[in-house]
């Protein structure tokens, strides 16, 4: 198949590039697209170098699937122009995500829903992902009626500038500013643009993605956080549910669940972080206990790389699947 990865030369077209070749995806050919800066640039795919094209030359080549990374704007406009052309674009901006013909994907909870006539498909914001994997297995069995959710977010989501914003506070260098203040030695209460209702746009895509995705009657209400690390987000929740919960058998329903692994023993301090998450595709689980002040609640942490599962993995995931239809 022709393959193309829009925004190739960023940091999560990177990883999506990677991530295609560790899959053993079967590409022909892999067209790398970005910005008129960066054309005629090229990507190393395998051992082989790839030229980098502009968007327009990329519709004339009409790829299968087109993987997209450059942000919203670019998949506003370019996205019907692929599709246009018979291309199935699989978007990671949150462009098309609440769009009401579009459908947003997370395979291992709603990828059977996927038809030929999809051109265009979205993959949910990172901590979302993350969330509605670990809450799918619970929520079946015992109906999720509200969640509470707390993130703790990598730098690596605000892209390779406030990565460089952080090494350059760490080594006392003056440079861009990505966020309104240090984020080194910091917590920043402040994930995207605030809204009219004080949320930020961040928390706001929790709480409607988790309901399109999951069940339009899951209440969620959440407070995102930037903190300066760098291997994946973590998710403090507290979850009610209609029904009583027994904590084996939730231990037992997450660790069936396809994507997660559990990592839940106090007695040796194994618990998911960030520096374990690194790297690896998989949403991590634990920290898992009944909430004693409420009936039918539970707390539990979980942990994953919002470059993999969060966005390159999830996408090609999907393109896994499309291919086949």
């Amino acid at each position: 198949m022709k393959v193309a990865v829009v925004g190739a030369t960023g940091m999560v077209g990177g990883i999506m590039m990677k991530v295609l070749r560790e899959f053993n995806f079967p590409i022909t050919e892999l067209i790398p697209v970005a910005s008129k800066n960066s054309v005629g640039k090229t990507v190393d795919f395998g051992g082989v170098e790839c030229t980098v094209v502009g968007l327009q030359a990329a519709v004339e080549m009409r790829p299968d699937i087109a993987l997209f990374s450059a942000g919203g704007q670019t998949s506003l406009d370019w996205a019907p122009k692929f599709a246009a052309v018979g291309t199935i674009v699989i978007d990671n901006s949150s462009a098309w995500r609440m769009d009401a013909n579009t459908k947003l994907i997370v395979p291992e909870i709603n990828g059977h829903i996927l038809t030929k006539e999809d051109k265009i498909i979205a993959n949910p914001n990172c901590s979302t992902i993350q969330l509605v994997l670990a809450l799918k297995p619970l929520h079946e069995k015992y109906k999720v009626k509200r969640v509470v959710v707390s993130t703790y977010q990598s730098i690596t989501g605000s892209g390779l500038k406030a990565m460089k914003q952080m090494e350059n506070e760490r080594n006392s260098i003056e440079s861009e500013m990505v966020y309104p203040y240090k984020i080194d030695k910091n917590c920043l209460p402040h994930c995207d643009v605030f809204e009219e209702n004080g949320y930020t746009k961040e928390e706001m895509k929790l709480t409607h993605e988790t309901k399109k995705i999951l069940d339009p009657s899951i209440n969620v209400t959440a407070t995102a956080v930037r903190v300066p690390v760098m291997g994946g987000h973590s998710e403090s929740l507290n979850i009610e549910f209609e029904n009583d919960f027994d904590l084996a058998e939730v231990r037992s329903l997450l660790h069936q669940q396809d994507g997660i692994t559990l990592k839940d023993d106090p007695t040796t301090n194994s618990y998911p972080m960030p520096l374990y998450a690194e790297g690896k595709n998989d949403v991590f689980v634990g920290r898992i206990r009944r909430d004693e002040s409420q009936k039918n609640t539970l707390n539990m942490w979980v942990v994953a790389d919002n470059l993999r599962k969060g966005a390159a993995t999830n996408a090609v995931q999907i393109a896994l699947l499309v291919k086949d239809l």
